[in-house]
């Protein structure tokens, strides 16, 4: 491949071990997710424990695999591309990427979300203050954020990282007290706020079913227990993304093994405190599903610690729009270099960084935070558009990430010595985490078309599907339409043509 030859050229081999697991953590563990899920009760324990064993452990034996095999820049771009050839590595890549635009916009939202809470805990009349109501408003703090990580991600890696990792250990701090605020209400002598009798443990109690079955308190019809099992694989998604810039890391397999066995030690253990802390601090009839755990310790506490972990949350996902700007980016970068899009999406600048692709995902999300939330393309109320589209780049994404399972399977043809020295595992075991991933994948797809996010937004499940499969079949479109006319641009030349023509060191300007 192009991006073989010429990435390592332009990059520099500035990641180790620590930095992909903070990586790790900045993409997968959106510790709000505790709060979304509180309704599903102590049986949401048992759907965490089987997302981890399916999806999330699985997961990591298939990327440490695939990594240690081909340790390249833009990771399911490369393996697929080695496994099952240019177009499905390109789709993968492209699948793959689509996400990352729209989830700077959530971290956006999030920003919103955690300023109007902190707001709310001071008083203005008598009532909580109010900040941020209109969706302009909402809109110019979004673009902030996302030209924030922009800048961000302009920087050298080094010196970026190393504000990221400033942060990751505040984001723990939070993390550890959004738990412990559980314990310290029952210390202050104040019975559990849910109940922890023990038919609400079992999932398939009929009592549960019940449960699942209505809406909560954010509007979210979860129509049975199989789609609660779907959410807790949706708040698992990236676990291959830090790979995205494989020959920026140092270590090689020992980073890999290090960032894949405590990045999903760090996801499993918060998610489990958090989901535990919230339910014996706030009843679940009046949590927040974004800011639960922030109000948690705002009752258990007191409304000083909950200011203070909101502003570290709200912080949390300032950082995490440079983390998916950049790692993101990654994949645009090997498409440019792959001749896939223009080749200045292949360029770097002067800090090493691929500024081009950087900027283009950024006016991107930028594009769409004006016409959603500014331009009021919904009216005053941009949150169904935006859900949507969340929602069906969310079924893009595991569309990706089913791609990942499925590469091990054609690994070994592909590089037959490169896989078994890569291997260390049995060959079966292997096989079993990419068929249980992949079925994992098209399981949480599925459940997305059951029930909509919101049955206020959409009162119906034809409109829901409508909207759900429109983005579907646009994305996947644009990705075989952007495949298409970058083979004719190529010209039919093969990539050894292509970098006979194209020096790595003529590629390098901005």
């Amino acid at each position: 491949m192009l991006s073989e030859q010429i990435a390592p050229v332009l990059v520099a081999r500035s990641l180790g071990a620590f930095d992909l697991i903070v990586i790790f953590v900045g993409i997968v563990l959106f510790i709000t997710n505790s709060a979304s899920l509180q309704f599903a009760g102590p049986a949401l324990y048992a759907f965490w424990i089987i997302s981890f064993a399916t999806f999330l452990i699985t997961g990591g034996f298939v990327t440490a695999q695939l990594g240690r095999m081909f340790p390249e820049e833009g990771s399911l771009y490369v393996w697929t591309h080695k496994a099952l050839g240019p177009f499905w590595g390109f789709f993968a890549g492209f699948v793959a990427w689509w996400p990352g635009p729209i989830v700077m916009v959530l971290a956006g939202t999030l920003v919103v979300t955690f300023a109007q809470q902190i707001a709310a805990f001071s008083t203005c009349n008598g009532q909580p203050c109010a900040i941020l109501t209109q969706s302009w408003e909402q809109g110019l703090v979004i673009l902030a954020v996302v030209w924030f990580g922009a800048l961000m991600s302009l920087l050298r890696m080094r010196l970026t990282q190393n504000y990221v990792n400033l942060q990751f250990f505040f984001y723990g701090a939070a993390i550890f007290v959004m738990g412990l605020a559980g314990f310290i209400w029952l210390w202050k002598g104040h019975a559990s706020a849910n109940p922890f009798t023990a038919h609400l443990w079992n999932p398939l109690s009929s009592a549960n079913n019940a449960t699942f079955g209505k809406t909560n308190v954010v509007g979210l019809k979860i129509p049975g227990i199989f789609t609660v099992y779907s959410f807790c694989v949706l708040a698992l998604l990236g676990i291959e993304v830090p790979l995205n810039m494989g020959v920026e890391v140092h270590g090689g397999e020992d980073a890999i093994r290090k960032y894949l066995f405590w990045g999903c030690i760090i996801v499993i253990a918060a998610y489990l405190w958090t989901s535990f802390g919230n339910m014996l601090a706030v009843p679940a009839a009046v949590s927040n599903a974004t800011t639960g755990g922030a109000q948690g310790v705002g009752i258990a506490i007191g409304k000083g610690a909950g200011v203070i972990v909101a502003l570290i949350l709200l912080w949390f996902f300032l950082t995490s729009s440079a983390v998916y700007n950049y790692s993101f980016a990654r994949l645009l970068f090997v498409s440019g270099l792959e001749k896939r899009l223009p080749h200045q999406i292949g360029q770097v600048n002067r800090n090493k960084v691929p500024a081009n692709a950087v900027i283009l995902q950024t006016v991107l999300a930028s594009v769409l935070t004006i016409v959603v939330f500014i331009g009021k393309v919904a009216g005053n109320n941009p949150n169904k558009p935006y859900l949507a589209l969340l929602a069906g780049v969310t079924i893009v994404w595991c569309i990706s990430t089913a791609l990942l399972f499925l590469d091990v399977f054609f690994a070994k043809r592909a590089a037959p010595q490169r896989f078994e020295e890569a291997r260390r595992v049995p060959e079966g075991f292997l096989y079993l985490c990419g068929a249980v991933g992949a079925i994992a994948n098209i399981l949480a797809v599925l459940f997305i078309f059951v029930g909509p996010w919101s049955t206020t937004l959409f009162p119906t499940l034809r409109e829901w599907n409508t909207w759900m499969f429109s983005i579907s079949i646009v994305s996947v479109v644009v990705g075989v339409a952007i495949y298409a006319i970058s083979q004719r641009t190529r010209g039919g030349r093969t990539d050894e043509q292509l970098l006979a023509q194209a020096p790595a060191r003529g590629e390098a300007s901005t």
